[in-house]
């Protein structure tokens, strides 16, 4: 297996050898994929598939047709397709048919006319660092700004049902 390199070279990777060190390295999940779980990124990360977790990058798109449950934090978000959640980010695009449910933590926010935004947004105090090597290792995550209230992301209609009911199956 072999990457190619920004003078179209192949370049083969060798165990021991840092490929988090090259910071155009681009991690993408295809439109068929479910990951359940958190997602710690020192590069870019393009969702095309569904995200069931925390994400923390430096670079983000979810893309058209892409679904992102969770709190996301990263140095640039762009939302193209649906995200439930909490997303701190210094730059926020929400683009083309984007759905966003939740509270958007910014220093500067654009949303384009066909976007769906239910929530609110906040301006950050401080800009949002990249995720550090002990995290992208394993370590313990940084703390994220405190939220002020927690969000409540079920929808209206299954408000009432018991607590024991999974409403991810529902939504």
């Amino acid at each position: 297996m072999s990457f190619m390199s920004k003078d179209n070279t192949a370049v083969e990777p060798r165990f021991g050898s840092s490929l988090r060190a090259q910071p155009d390295i681009v991690t993408t999940f295809g439109s068929g994929m479910l990951v359940t779980g958190n997602v710690v990124c020192a590069g870019a990360v393009q969702i095309f598939g569904r995200v069931l977790g925390d994400i923390r990058a430096v670079h983000l798109i979810i893309g058209q047709g892409a679904y992102v449950e969770g709190t996301v934090t990263a140095h640039d978000a762009v939302v193209q397709g649906t995200f439930k959640g909490t997303l701190y980010a210094n730059t926020v695009k929400l683009q083309g048919d984007a759905l966003v449910q939740g509270e958007v933590y910014n220093k500067s926010l654009s949303i384009e006319s066909n976007v769906v935004f239910e929530g609110s947004s906040r301006r950050l105090e401080r800009a949002v660092d990249a995720p550090s090597a002990a995290e992208t290792n394993g370590q313990a995550a940084a703390a994220l700004p405190p939220v002020d209230e927690p969000l409540d992301l079920v929808p209206q209609q299954f408000a009432d049902l018991p607590a024991d009911v999974d409403h991810d199956v529902l939504a």
